[in-house]
């Protein structure tokens, strides 16, 4: 009869797994302490919002027949995905013709821990100029900076401050200051007015879309929006209403 002989661990497999158990713990806690020891941005009291009007970015004609609100997370991956995929065909296409204007609002989400660093990054480009290239700069490189990558955005968003030629120490300043945090608040409790729920979310005149759009999907809620209101515009002065060609004799 064949025994199964099993044997029994030796004293240099505990030792290893100590040194594992203990070396894992070790690295945990410096990569605690280092997250910690980041200056996050703070939320605002809505209290004192008071005074503080939502303006968002915008992007083409303020008086372009059709307004699209969206409000966006850098953080947030369909953002993500709507920004580098959809919006330079709607840019080109619609918002450059002024057939369409654009006004982004920052509407962080309290899950994103580093979208905060994010919209303060582009307020303070915004203070110089550029905005909506920090904006697109962010979210391409997304991955780089958001919370799974790092404890520590600003090191990341100061390189983009850089490769866009702004003036780094004014940039620097402003986003340790927090120059800008009524403003991204004010931006995200108009999200809340208008009950937004998730990003990214769509107002296309008075229509309420929620999710990433293609072109397509976006082009023909804007046609929807101009067939309503040209059909809903009063005939000119004088002017006979379509299909009469006169009195009835």
């Amino acid at each position: 009869m064949v025994k199964t002989v099993r044997s029994k661990p030796s004293s240099v497999f505990y030792v290893a797994l100590i040194a594992i158990f203990v070396g894992g713990a070790g690295i945990l806690y410096v990569m605690a302490s280092r997250a910690s020891a980041v200056r996050q941005p703070t939320r605002i009291d809505p209290t004192l919002l008071a005074g503080t009007k939502a303006e968002g970015y915008l992007l083409g004609r303020p008086d372009a027949p059709v307004q699209v609100a969206e409000f966006g997370d850098f953080e947030c991956p369909l953002c993500a995905n709507f920004a580098v995929v959809t919006e330079p065909d709607v840019r080109r296409r619609l918002v450059d013709s002024g057939l369409v204007a654009l006004r982004y609002y920052d509407f962080p989400l309290p899950m994103h821990r580093n979208t905060w660093s994010a919209s303060h990054a582009a307020a303070c480009a915004n203070e110089q100029g550029k905005f909506w290239p920090m904006h697109d700069r962010l979210y391409e490189g997304q991955m780089e900076w958001n919370s799974q990558a790092t404890g520590d955005p600003r090191k990341v968003m100061k390189g983009y401050a850089g490769e866009l030629g702004l003036n780094v120490d004014q940039w620097s300043t402003c986003f340790d200051e927090q120059k800008y945090a009524l403003k991204i608040e004010a931006n995200r409790a108009e999200g809340d007015r208008r009950r937004v729920n998730g990003t990214p979310t769509f107002y296309i005149g008075d229509r309420m879309l929620d999710g990433t759009l293609t072109y397509d999907a976006l082009r023909k809620v804007v046609d929807q929006v101009l067939a309503e209101r040209k059909s809903a515009a009063p005939a000119p002065a004088g002017k006979a209403p379509t299909g009469r060609k006169g009195p009835p004799g």
